[in-house]
């Protein structure tokens, strides 16, 4: 057993390496880190855009000082313990090593490296869906109750992570249902569990109450943008390719737990899978909303191919190769999908990139680099010269940083030497302007420069282009950073007004 754990450990160390060695040098934190890592400067019970938890996370980075190493450390931490969580999940299923080490190899290399690359709530959510599902299996292994309060406990925590989690006890209900498990609704437990389930999220439901539920008109906004865009073929592609090296792991485990009867405790999982997808696929989800599912089915289906593989010939020779064979497929993906190789490289070798689709951005158009590593360029030129600019206004009167999206105002505070908190009418920053404040002079950072100077030069004594960003690689070439000095109005009444305006039903 201790030799189990040592490898376990290896695992996890392999997993904080490998995160650590996708992003080169060339390459600044992406947009969305930018915005969840401003939020440990406006700490509440809930947000425009997201729960509260990320920001309690971007709390501690802020307390360890805000590095690169930090930023990176809890999405690595996150997947790490994803791993330890399916060790345990195959224990619980009576798998031997060689169980355990084909699924850490199918967790390790896979679409997960690409999630738990950056600071969001994704690599916390799929922990979390994992947690779920291996508690459930205890609960009904043992039918100790007190499985069932630490679900709750989970699901709570979820909630408060990211509020997807709810899919997966949408997809749980009627999973149950249609199996023997369904007597878990006779279990006065269950809904004391709930109860303290519902005290855990109690607080954030009371924020959406207060704000008028945000979270209704985001997900309204964000079906007519995105959602209504979501291919259903495209989304059921995307789960055959997110664990590709592991997909005959996967397809094992939906077979055992239709007919292997030492899973028949935990054959509601199967229904379960696919409730939760066909739930998906009804809302056209983002394909990723789903990763969360696939960890517990690894470890149920390498279990069943222990089983499988467990004498002769077969053993000695199935095994190895298919412990192999996600490796093998990792590595040619490892070449193209991370950012991992400089911006000069993949302009000089964009037939692999281009080959995959990966040069296609959300415009429909081929660009020279992949639309992630654009994202993730160009913050720092900005923050420089906003500085640079910033520091010349100051000294005729308080200046405002009004920018044109939540990239853009994160990256500029989180760079900023000057103590900058820029703002935009963007995300969750529509709640974080200070009128209290009487501003002389606005820095305005525009995608579209427009007739901007033309326009609001004319409540300003002065007004010009202070400079743009230059960096040809980065999404944002061409922002162009505008000066306005010596407002002749107080420009916070308009300032009200169009935050008034961009809040909507907010």
């Amino acid at each position: 057993m201790k030799n189990n754990y040592l490898i376990l450990f290896l695992f996890v160390l392999a997993k904080f390496i490998l995160q650590y060695s996708l992003i080169g040098s060339e390459y600044e934190l992406h947009r969305d880190e930018y915005l969840h890592l401003d939020q440990a400067n406006h700490l509440a019970r809930g947000y425009l855009s997201v729960p509260p938890v990320n920001s309690w996370l971007a709390f501690i980075v802020k307390m360890l000082g805000n590095s690169v190493f930090w930023v990176k450390f809890f999405p690595a931490l996150f997947g790490a313990l994803t791993i330890v969580v399916v060790w345990k999940i195959v224990e619980e299923l009576k798998g031997d090593l060689y169980a355990k080490i084909l699924t850490s190899t199918g967790i390790l290399f896979s679409v997960l490296l690409r999630v738990n690359m950056l600071f969001q709530p994704t690599s916390l959510e799929v922990l979390l869906w994992t947690m779920l599902y291996y508690v459930l299996i205890k609960y009904f292994n043992s039918e100790k109750v007190k499985w069932l309060y630490t679900a709750a406990i989970i699901f709570g925590i979820g909630f408060l992570n990211k509020y997807n989690i709810a899919f997966a006890v949408l997809g749980l209900i009627p999973g149950l249902l249609v199996t023997k498990q369904r007597k878990i609704f006779l279990q006065k437990h269950l809904y004391f569990a709930l109860i303290l389930a519902l005290l855990i999220v109690l607080p954030n439901i009371l924020w959406q109450y207060h704000n008028h539920f945000p979270v209704i008109k985001h997900m309204k906004e964000l079906s007519e943008r995105q959602l209504v865009n979501v291919d259903r073929f495209d989304f059921v592609k995307s789960q055959i390719l997110f664990f590709i090296g592991v997909l005959f792991v996967i397809i094992s485990g939906f077979y055992a737990l239709v007919f292997y009867q030492p899973f028949e405790k935990i054959r509601f999982l199967f229904w379960t899978y696919i409730f939760t997808i066909a739930i998906f696929l009804v809302f056209k989800a983002k394909d990723y909303y789903a990763i969360g599912l696939y960890p517990t089915y690894i470890a149920v289906g390498a279990v069943f191919l222990a089983h499988l593989f467990e004498k002769g010939w077969v053993k000695k020779l199935a095994r190895p190769i298919s412990i192999l064979i996600p490796i093998l497929l990792f590595l040619p993906l490892y070449q193209v999908a991370f950012p991992n190789k400089s911006p000069q490289y993949i302009v000089d070798h964009p037939e692999n990139y281009k080959k995959l689709g990966l040069l296609r951005w959300e415009d429909g158009k081929d660009h020279s680099l992949p639309q992630d590593f654009s994202d993730m360029r160009g913050w720092k030129e900005l923050a420089e010269k906003v500085d640079r600019e910033y520091e010349a206004l100051s000294k005729s009167g308080n200046t405002i940083v009004i920018c044109d999206n939540y990239g853009e105002a994160g990256a500029i505070n989180y760079y900023s030497h000057k103590g900058i908190r820029a703002v935009s009418f963007n995300a969750d920053y529509l709640n974080w302007f200070n009128l209290s404040t009487y501003y002389h002079n606005v820095i305005r950072v525009k995608e579209n420069p427009e007739d901007e100077l033309e326009q609001t030069g004319k409540i300003f004594q002065r007004s010009k282009i202070a400079d743009s960003v230059t960096d040809q690689y980065a999404r944002e070439k061409g922002t162009v950073i505008f000066s306005f000095e010596g407002a002749k109005i107080d420009i916070r009444k308009r300032l009200q007004e169009e935050i008034i305006e961009e809040k909507g039903g907010y």
